[in-house]
Parts: structure tokens; sequence; C-alpha cells
């Protein structure tokens, strides 16, 4: 009977294994060298046996925070880092060079600058080709090498804080495509600075908490009733003993610029300039009886539009980038039932501006769209927040205010969809899931992570219920915030603990839209993990 191949194989080859015992006891033993003979033939014979080689299971998504939208798995080893292997940039990507010097020395790894990839290397890439906008990229591992591609700088940098994330959670970049990009274009963190002194360190502190979860907006809040936070030349006199410097700004400046990052300041006007009114007793604006209004300018008054432009101006130098915020919020001289009767100098001033049939109402509108003016001319995109936004009137808003959505609790707030179908664009501030207030006045609760990951998205401008899915393109993201009404209840490192899985799941929910596919649980077992390799 005829043995198949592979059989045959196996019995010549344990033949060949007993000869070299036979020859030394066998009496008609061989000569050593014919056992030799033998096993060098038998050797002949498996040698064509292909070496098998390694299998690997197709690759699984990299866990990170915010989830990336889209991974292509393969099959391979994926990417660690190991002795030897460097960060590199592409031929043309000369601008990726901060980015690249970054993120070597997070892996400890060398930078060779401008150069081709060797075996094991990481190389970042522009490419003006690729698709998606500025903060979309491609992350190919393959062949024991990454490469990070984007049409943007900051969309490169996106694809570091993946590869950072991928190896804190799963110890190695998996092998395969990832294809991702922002859902929203805004993703911010707002920080009430006037009411609570932050130091510049725990500021650039968030920054960087920021950068990694691929948050992009730090709102500072620097100007209210109970201080005025950043050095002034123009007016030094109602800057606040604690504040920061413009030095410590520019450093602030910086680092977020580096990290992909727009600093967006607000002096908020004409409400909540107690700060500014301290130092300027006459521009205080009182009713008809002579009250006092808090924090309220009397807009009637030409100096108070002087010295807030005069501010708005020379801070517009200090803060370089794209967007500004107005304020406009709370001016307690329209949450009276009468404004016109309640202060006849603002009525009277209307109707000088805008006519015979305006109002209180219209002359603060007038208000926002002069201080727009001011700003305006930098080349920022303006925002204000939503009750500074009126309907009817003499006085309409500008068309490109954008309008911050935060409540529809006070005077003159109304309901989102009506913002919507005006055609304006939105930014989603909902107080009832990203309003982190401190001691929780005025029914305010602090936020959970769980619920923000759970419940919001940025169609839910407010309360909880959405606005219809169609106006989706006109909510251009949202922002969590940090509002000090009670500044003493919590310490800077209870705000920063206090913040940071609310602001997780606010980044989840701003970069990938849709319902999250990982339950709460895992979602925040991921970012302890991230946390611990960090």
């Amino acid at each position: 009977m005829r043995r198949p191949a592979a059989a045959a194989v196996v019995l010549s080859v344990a033949l060949s294994v007993a000869v070299p015992g036979c020859a030394h006891g066998d009496p008609g033993g061989k000569d050593p060298g014919d056992a030799k003979a033998s096993t060098g033939a038998t050797a002949a014979r498996i040698s064509p046996t292909p070496t098998p080689t390694r299998s690997y299971p197709l690759s699984g998504e990299p866990r990170t925070i915010p989830s990336v939208r889209e991974h292509q798995p393969a099959r391979g080893p994926g990417w660690r880092p190991v002795s030897g292997r460097a960060v590199v940039i592409a031929k043309g990507s000369a601008a990726l060079a901060d980015e690249a010097r970054l993120l070597a020395g997070e892996l400890k790894a060398a930078y060779r600058g401008e150069n081709a990839p060797r075996a094991g290397d990481v190389e970042l890439a522009l490419d003006t080709a690729q698709k998606g906008g500025a903060e979309a990229y491609t992350l190919t591992t393959r062949d024991g090498r990454v490469r990070i591609s984007g049409s943007g700088e900051a969309g490169v940098f996106y694809g570091t804080r993946t590869l950072k994330q991928a190896l804190a959670s799963g110890g190695i970049v998996p092998e395969g495509v990832v294809r991702d990009a922002p859902a929203k274009p805004q993703r911010g963190l707002m920080v009430d600075i006037a009411r609570k002194h932050f130091s510049a360190e725990w500021i650039e502190d968030r920054l960087r908490d920021m950068a990694d979860i691929k948050m992009n907006q730090l709102g500072l809040h620097f100007s209210d009733d109970q201080a005025f936070r950043i050095e002034s030349d123009s007016h030094p006199e109602v800057v606040s003993p604690q504040h920061l410097t413009k030095a410590e700004v520019r450093r602030i400046v910086a680092l977020a610029s580096s990290l992909h990052i727009q600093v967006v300041p607000e002096i908020d006007s004409p409400g909540h300039l107690g700060a500014v009114i301290a130092a300027h007793p006459g521009l205080q604006l009182r009713n008809v009886q002579g009250t006092a209004t808090r924090g309220a300018v009397d807009i009637a008054n030409p100096e108070s539009a002087k010295i807030v432009d005069e501010l708005l101006r020379e801070y517009a130098g200090l803060f370089p980038g794209a967007y500004w915020h107005l304020g406009a919020d709370e001016y307690q001289a329209l949450v009276v039932r009468d404004p016109e009767a309640s202060f006849p100098q603002l009525a009277a001033e209307a109707r000088r501006k805008y006519g015979a049939n305006a109002t209180v109402q219209d002359l603060a509108t007038g208000w926002l769209n002069d201080r727009a003016a001011v700003v305006r001319p930098t080349g920022k995109e303006l925002r204000a927040w939503n009750d500074g936004f009126f309907r009817g009137g003499s006085v309409a808003a500008d068309k490109d205010l954008q309008v911050a959505y935060w409540t529809g609790k006070e005077i003159g707030a109304r309901p989102p969809l009506e913002y919507l179908q005006e055609g304006r664009k939105v930014l989603n501030y909902n107080d009832e899931y990203l309003y982190y207030v401190l001691g929780e006045p005025n029914e305010f609760v602090y936020p959970t992570g769980r619920r923000i990951y759970e419940e919001w998205t940025p169609l839910v401008l407010r309360g909880s219920t959405p606005v219809p899915a169609r106006y989706d393109g006109q909510i251009l993201g949202g922002s969590f915030a940090v509002w000090c009404d009670l500044a003493g209840r919590q310490t800077q490192a209870e705000v920063a603990s206090g913040i940071h899985m609310p602001l997780r799941a606010t980044s989840e929910k701003l970069w990938v839209a849709g319902e999250p596919t990982a339950s709460w649980d895992d979602f925040s077992a991921l970012a302890r993990k991230l946390d611990d390799g960090s």
C-alpha cells in the first residue's frame, strides 16, 4: 500500500534518527559515514517544506477618547515604540516639526527631522489632497511603521493624540487604517477667571488636557462684577490685585496655539461690568429713583462706550485668535416690568438714536452691534449670549453674530428654534448639562459625565429636548463652562477634578455624531486607563 507523501517524510525522518544508534551496536553495522549520508539525504528531501508564517487576527479599533470615527482593520502585529525607532516628517512637511518633536518626547524616541522613514518609525505628513478639512487625519499602521497624514497641521496633531492614547489603552497601535474627523468644528471649555482667580499654570494644565481629547477652544471670561483679571495698559485702574499679567497671557496663548487650541476672550457688557464701575462710578446705571443697578453701565452715557471700546481694542491684539465673545447677557435694565418708565434716560437715548418707537431693548441691541463693529475689523468671528438677542423691536442684532445659547430662564431668552429659524449659527452651552457652577446656587447642580454621555447631544440646546435634526448644520459645536458664582466653594484642584469626566463626555459627543457604542461604565474605565497611562 502506498503511503501519502507526508507520511513518507515522517517515516524517513524517523529512520534517519535511528541509524546512528545502530552503527555502534548492530552486528551487521554500517559505516558511520553511511549514516551521515543518509541523514544529509533526508535533510535534502525535507528542506523545500516552507517555514510557517505567523498568522494575526484582524485588528481591533484603537481605544481612545474621543472615539475614532472609522477604523479599517487589517492583519498584522501593529506598532509599538522600541529602542532605535524615531519620529520623522515627510518631505515638504516642515510645518509639522513642532508636532513631531512633541510626539518624539512623549514616546521617548528620537526625532530625525525631514527624512525618509526607516523600519519602525512614525512619519508625519501634510497632504493637501487629503479630504475632510484641516482637522481630519489618516493614521496608517502597516509593515511595522505608522504614517499620520492630513491636509492641515491640526489634523496631523490629532492623529498623534490617537497614537498616544492607543498605546496608553492597549500598549499597541493596531494594524490598519484610521480615518477620522470631528463631527463639530468648535469644541470648547470656558472658564470664569473673573469671579475666581486661576493661575496661569492651572490654565496651561487645562490646555494640555484639552489637547489630548481633541478640544480646540478655551474661553476666558475675565471681566465681571467681582473682578477684572488681566493686566491693562489703557485702564490699569480697573484691574484686580490678583490677575494674569500680559506676559502670562501671551504664554497661555502660545501654548494653546502649539496645541491647536484657540483662546476666546470675553469682556461681558453692558451688564457684568461691576469691576469697571468700581473704578468709574459715574458709569453706574441708576433708575428713576436714583437706585444703582448692579453691574450695569448706563448705555446712554457715551463714556460707557468709550471705556469698553478702549478695552476691546487693547485686548484684541493680545488675543490673536479667530473668535471673540461680546457677552451681552443679563442687562438688568431689561428685567424690570417697564424699562422705559424705570430708566427714562435710556428710553430717551433709544428714541434719539433709533426713532420715536424705539425702546430700551433697541438701545441694548444697538450697544451690542456697536461693540461688534469695534472688534469686527480684526477679522474675528463674533458671538454673544442668547439672552442678548431679542424678539422684534426697531433694531436687530447683526446677522453675523453667533448665538451662544446657554439658557431659557432669563428675560429675553427665546426658544433655540427661533434663532435657528432666523438662520443664525449657534453654539451649545446648555446650562442644564454643561454648566459647572461653583457652590451650586440657583438650583444648579454639578453636571456629571454620565448624564452628558447618555443624554446630551449638540442638538439639545435648551433643557433636555433636541431641536430638529435638520438644523444640525447650524450648530457649530459647544462648550463646557465653569462659572465661579461662589468662588470659595472649590479649590483650583477640586475644579480640575470635578470637570475631568464631564469634559471627556463633552468631547466624545462633539467629535462623534450619534449614540455612543460603548456603555458609560466602559467609557469611564477607558478614561481611567488613559489617565494611568498618560
